[in-house]
């Protein structure tokens, strides 16, 4: 009996096992120890009548990801694991040639691979699919030329769970969720996009930012990886906004919360202003509910609004750590107590300032107070200021309240506060901590602002203030009722990220990379199509970039660095020093060519104090300073490392500045399992991948405090520990985390937890 395979377009013709065998051989060829006889042996295919290609597709790649870690018998009969990382690449070389035949229908082309670029930008164009500004910007010629400038071969880079990320997440899909656009046309997209702000010179550019990202040298953030070349393009990760005393700014930061979320933004919220529990309302004592209820509308507006459908809102709230509601705040997301006092969608910030460490370490007294009441009788905002070096403004004023017997307080052990903070962080992983000195010190703008908070994920620190409402007027204009609001705008901040992949980008290579993406980011801020109108102030006053790092820990391994080493922090220093240098060079290069950010006089960048409090000394550096004088920066905030979860899965490499999790170990997710390794995982690095919950933290602290000289604005920075770990020693992480001028923490990482990730921020 003749067994019929059906086909992708419905037909169905005689089997031909040549075509299997051809496809194995194509995918298995040039990598080491991935034989297609053993790829067709194991995976047991027994062809039946009707059988489609799509299924014997999927066997094939799942027969291919299982061998990636193989258990096997030793000669004294004991069980090991092998691994032969190269199995991912025939898998994700199986995915590709998936996605080429599926586009090949869906587009109605003949050839293997990649079709008609031209005519694709042209399709999806028509489909609404694209922007128009794409064919508007790019000429019938340029289109050809950027689309001969392709490179399919880059497709092999690709192992096969960043290549099905890519495809499931990022790619284009028709209205039915046919596949339209393959990964280099999509990379092609978001370069074309990005290089339209560059004029005359938009080709060469987008040629240059086409490279950077299919040679996986550099991710973008994930909104401009899935939103750039397409009708709304909104391209930042997150917002992060001020909320007032009063029920106006409450309910506005909520509107715009639900604005960020609806298009793929996670918000930073700083929610210290407001006032306590049973604090007085217009005259009437013990009226207010406190900042619990509040918290609770944002976590109910996370739900509801969740980011483009895929997963729910991420906000993270930030509350001040002399704030009188703080022991229910840290509840928030814990299992026990009232849970109608609960938000378990929420993720808890804690700022702090350094007058509670050093009342921590000398075991000393801690007074709360409502900042309503404070103010009343101070006269001043206790949340206002901070402690700079030479005038500790924070410390005076608050010690002033504490001898104040007019100003109501609770008094609190600081240790005990502690402990109820260390509890919550053990049990979720939360509070992320906001060391708000450390942080305003390190503000290059404070002549223009303060910084009460950071985003989400905590990798940024940038100038932030309320919108204020100033009047509402009813008027009537062509016989049409209207209501005009007029607004004093706050700073509300955007986070516009994209990383360099350490993992491929050497030392050297920083002075070529780093200007580029720079620039990129740079156009994002131009390009960008923002959901609330005081972002885009914020953005154009500053022009904020954050440009950071993945692949650290793959970077460290080939170099054969090991975590728990000075020799560790010694690279770290020199190495994000190089970045800082080139970064900031790059911002001045560009403030020549294309103007400085509008609030650039008076801040540190000019007077030269960022480049002093840093020790930059040598020549360059001096002659760097020398010319940011002269011309400016483009860009008033440079450096912010993010988490880069999904992006740095894309590039094969390991996240963020995050140690692996496991060498190797099986993931399991919706049923199925998927073999994961580190990246580039073999014999001589074997050892050098040490994983996250063994290292000692001392030595991750020591790392992130070398780098964080070098970086404006912060790090996403994780502490692991395990069950056995004591308090004492999670006390000494805290610690000396401040101590070593460590900007925020975010997750602390048990290792009997699961944590909710953010891709907001992955670039």
């Amino acid at each position: 009996m003749e067994i019929r395979i059906k086909k992708r377009n419905g037909q169905y013709e005689p089997l031909i096992v040549e075509k299997t065998k051809k496809m194995v051989g194509l995918a298995c060829d040039g990598l080491e120890g991935c034989d297609p006889l053993e790829l067709e042996m194991d995976s047991r295919l027994q062809f039946r009548d009707g059988m489609s290609t799509q299924e014997i597709q999927r066997i094939l790649i799942r027969t291919a990801i299982e061998k990636v870690i193989r258990t096997e018998n030793g000669a004294d009969g004991s069980e090991h694991k092998s691994t032969n990382i190269n199995w991912q690449f025939v898998a994700a070389r199986l995915l590709v040639f998936d996605l080429y035949k599926e586009a090949k229908i869906n587009r109605g082309y003949d050839q293997f691979g990649y079709g008609d670029f031209t005519r694709l930008v042209r399709t999806l164009t028509s489909q609404n699919l694209y922007g128009a500004y794409l064919t508007e910007n790019y000429s019938e010629a340029d289109l050809r030329e950027l689309g001969a400038y392709l490179k399919p071969e880059r497709d092999l880079l690709f192992n096969y769970e960043g290549i099905k990320l890519l495809a499931d997440r990022y790619l284009i899909h028709g209205y039915n969720g046919e596949v339209m656009e393959l990964p280099q046309e999509r990379f092609m997209a978001v370069a074309m996009h990005l290089a339209i702000p560059e004029g005359a010179r938009r080709v060469s550019y987008a040629k240059q930012f086409y490279d950077l990202m299919s040679q996986l040298k550099m991710t973008v953030a994930t909104p401009t990886l899935g939103n750039a070349g397409t009708p709304f393009y909104q391209l930042s990760s997150c917002f992060i906004s001020t909320v007032g005393d009063n029920l106006w700014s409450i309910y506005d930061v909520n509107q715009k919360f639900s604005q960020v979320s609806k298009h793929g933004g996670a918000l930073g919220i700083y929610l210290g202003k407001v006032r306590a529990l049973n604090s007085s309302i217009r005259g009437h004592k013990r009226a207010s509910g406190g900042v619990i209820p509040w918290v609770r509308l944002y976590n109910d507006t996370a739900i509801a609004v969740d980011q483009l459908g895929k997963r729910k809102g991420g906000a993270a709230i930030t509350l001040d750590i002399w704030h009188q509601d703080i022991y229910d705040f840290l509840d928030l997301r814990t299992n026990n107590g009232d849970d109608r006092r609960k938000a378990h969608d929420i993720f808890p910030s804690v700022s702090i300032p350094d007058l509670f460490m050093r009342r921590l370490e000398a075991r000393g007294d801690w007074s709360l107070f409502d900042p309503y009441q404070f103010a009343q009788v101070m006269g001043r905002h206790l949340e206002d200021t901070y402690d700079e070096t030479d005038d500790p403004a924070f410390t005076r004023l608050y010690e002033a309240a504490e001898a104040n017997p007019a100003v109501e307080r609770v008094t609190v052990q600081a240790l005990d506060l502690m402990k109820k903070l260390m509890r919550s962080a053990v049990e979720t992983g939360t509070p992320f901590i906001f060391f708000r000195d450390t942080v305003n010190r390190a503000n290059p703008n404070k002549h223009d602002g303060m910084i009460y908070a950071s985003n989400l994920c905590h990798e940024i620190a940038q100038n932030m203030s309320e919108s204020q409402l100033l009047s509402e007027t009813a008027v009537t204009r062509d016989g049409q009722p209207e209501v005009l609001q007029r607004l004093k705008a706050g700073d509300m901040v955007t986070c516009n990220l994209n990383s360099i992949n350490l993992s491929r980008v050497s030392k050297a290579e920083l002075k070529t990379v780093i200007p580029l993406q720079i620039r990129m980011l740079d156009n994002v801020i131009t390009l960008n199509q923002l959901p609330v109108a005081e972002a885009r102030i914020t953005s154009d006053k500053y022009r904020a970039i954050g440009l950071g790092t993945s692949g650290y820990h793959h970077m460290l391994a080939n170099l054969h660095i090991a975590w728990e080493s000075q020799e560790h922090v010694r690279y770290a220093d020199e190495l994000f020093e190089e970045i800082a240098f080139q970064a900031i060079r790059a911002s001045m290069e560009l403030a020549r060519e294309k103007g400085r950010y509008p609030a650039f006089e008076g801040s540190e960048w000019e007077s030269g104090r960022y480049f002093e409090r840093r020790g930059y000394t040598s020549e360059r550096w001096q002659k760097l300073k020398a010319d940011v004088r002269t011309y400016g920066l483009r860009n008033g905030y440079l450096i912010a490392v993010a988490p880069t979860g999904s992006t740095s899965n894309i590039a094969n490499t390991t996240a963020g500045i995050d140690p692996v999790f496991r060498r190797f170990f099986i993931e399991e997710k919706k049923g199925s399992f998927t073999p994961k390794t580190a990246p580039d995982l073999k014999a001589d690095n074997y050892w050098y991948y040490k994983e996250a919950h063994t290292i000692d933290q001392q030595w991750s602290i020591k790392a992130c405090a070398a780098r964080q000289r070098h970086v404006d604005q912060s790090q996403s920075f994780n502490l692991y520990i395990t069950p056995q770990v004591k308090a004492s020693d999670i006390l000494k992480m805290y610690t000396e985390a401040w101590r070593e001028g460590v900007k925020t923490i975010y997750y602390v990482r048990n290792q009997s937890l699961e944590m909710d990730e953010c891709t907001s921020c992955s670039s």
